[in-house]
């Protein structure tokens, strides 16, 4: 029970990662509030992550706006009576040659991915100052290496710009003893690409990445969670300032 006692706060949490990560939060003794776009799916998700409602509570709103993840952190405090953790998981993902990004793709990537990442992790760092507490954002390996199948130049600079933020949060929180840390996924099975391709094409194309990574398949949405618990837990309490890539070996190299 590494988070028993303990409180967090979850961004995209209705699915995917987010979604795996608040179900293992509660399973170790936490308490959660989870956020999303939706608020059914969240509901749906709460009633999935602790059908008693105790130990989880739902924030429903988009994270590019700061009073979001203000909400979130709020209702947190309030219901729970404290904050020792933020998983900030909101991103969005949607491949597209560079020569053909508007500015209104632009500003999708950098609002919600970057912006969000960084105004929920300030709303969570004040709630933090005084006990101290852990932060994990969710990077990418796409800030860390270009894919030519998957042309995302603006999504992997927001997230470049995330890993970025985890370094300088690392340096200026330490004195307050908040640690912040990333993971950077390469190709996991969640619902985002159904979010821009049909069910069939999904369950097509996304067997073809298995060869991609070294160790030979796609990740799925616990071996994020993984990584993520890790890194806010107690075993990590002197590791502050990293981007863990969680990609199969990927930034590593080629066979």
């Amino acid at each position: 029970m590494r988070f028993k006692g303990k409180v967090a706060v979850l961004t995209g949490a209705g699915s995917g990662i987010g979604k795996e990560t608040a179900k293992r939060l509660v399973s170790e003794g936490a308490r959660v509030v989870i956020n999303g776009r939706d608020k059914a799916k969240l509901e749906a998700a709460a009633n999935e992550i602790d059908s008693t409602g105790k130990n989880v509570a739902i924030s429903a709103g988009d994270i590019a706006l700061p009073a979001t993840g203000q909400a979130a952190v709020d209702l947190a405090v309030e219901r729970f009576g404290r904050l020792d953790v933020l998983v900030n998981n909101a991103g969005v993902f949607n491949p597209k040659p560079f020569l053909e990004l508007t500015e209104g793709d632009y500003d999708w990537y950098l609002d919600t991915i970057l912006k969000g990442k960084f105004f929920t992790a300030q709303a969570a760092a004040k709630a933090m100052k005084e006990h101290g507490g852990a932060i994990v954002q969710t990077g990418s390996m796409w800030a860390i290496q270009a894919i030519g199948a998957t042309p995302s130049a603006a999504y992997s600079a927001a997230n470049a710009g995330v890993h970025a933020m985890v370094r300088n949060l690392a340096i200026e929180l330490a004195p307050h003893k908040i640690r912040v840390n990333a993971v950077a996924p390469a190709v996991v099975e969640t619902p985002v690409y159904n979010t821009f391709m049909s069910d069939d094409q999904v369950a097509k194309t996304l067997p073809t990445f298995n060869a991609f990574h070294p160790l030979g398949r796609n990740g799925q949405p616990k071996d994020v969670a993984e990584a993520i618990l890790f890194l806010a837990s107690d075993e990590a309490s002197w590791i502050t300032g990293a981007v863990l890539p969680v990609d199969g070996g990927v930034t590593a190299g080629r066979s």
